[in-house]
């Protein structure tokens, strides 16, 4: 028995790997998953009034800004994360905005590993955490959204996060103002495709 016992620690790390390299080998289809009834229900917590208001808010304070402003508050950014002072960082983490997308992320129990939305220059308005740009104007998660108008979807391709072990999409799509009607804003809300599939039964 004391053999058989040693024989199956040696071989289960040994099936452990082989099972998450496998995995990893193997992207699922992250707009199969995604379905409509899913997109529908983060569209619904999307209308939450606190999201347009705080895009609203920031699009009337910046208002359009030159790309050299863009990119020195992206700078800024990023150098507040290395250091001990984050005004900007600590503003945008402290806004309503904010603490509803932390406690969306939260109540989703593992579904939602990262959510932030974006205003009408494809800078940050709310985060569920730290992200490393503030800018996302030149990602396909700002482009394929808010340009193309309100009701705009996109799903982008999955992502393996060796770190964690699972598999990663970001559904992205256009905030629209609920009395204008206009495109205000974008938002994107990472997904755990590997928990979406264990909730569908298609994980192992």
């Amino acid at each position: 028995m004391e053999l058989k016992m040693r024989q199956l620690c040696v071989f289960l790390p040994a099936i452990m790997l082989a099972t998450a390299a496998q995995a990893a080998e193997t992207p699922p289809d992250a707009k199969a998953l995604i379905q409509p009834e899913i997109v529908e229900a983060v569209a619904e917590w999307l209308s939450n009034p606190i999201v347009a208001l705080s895009i609203n808010a920031q699009n009337n304070l910046r208002g359009s800004l030159s790309q050299a402003d863009i990119d020195a508050l992206d700078a800024q950014w990023r150098q507040e994360r290395e250091a001990a002072d984050k005004p900007l960082i600590s503003a945008t983490l402290s806004a309503p905005l904010s603490i509803y997308l932390l406690r969306v992320q939260a109540g989703s129990l593992g579904l939602y590993p990262e959510i932030f939305v974006m205003d009408a220059n494809g800078l940050n308005v709310g985060q569920s955490a730290i992200t490393s740009d503030y800018w996302q104007g030149d990602e396909a998660k700002f482009q394929k959204t808010f340009p193309n108008g309100p009701e705009t979807v996109f799903i982008d391709e999955p992502e393996w996060d060796d770190g964690s072990k699972i598999w990663r999409a970001q559904l992205n799509m256009t905030i629209t103002d609920p009395e204008t009607k206009k495109a205000i804003g974008a938002a994107t809300v990472e997904f755990n495709l590997t928990e979406l599939m264990r909730r569908h039964g298609t994980g192992s």
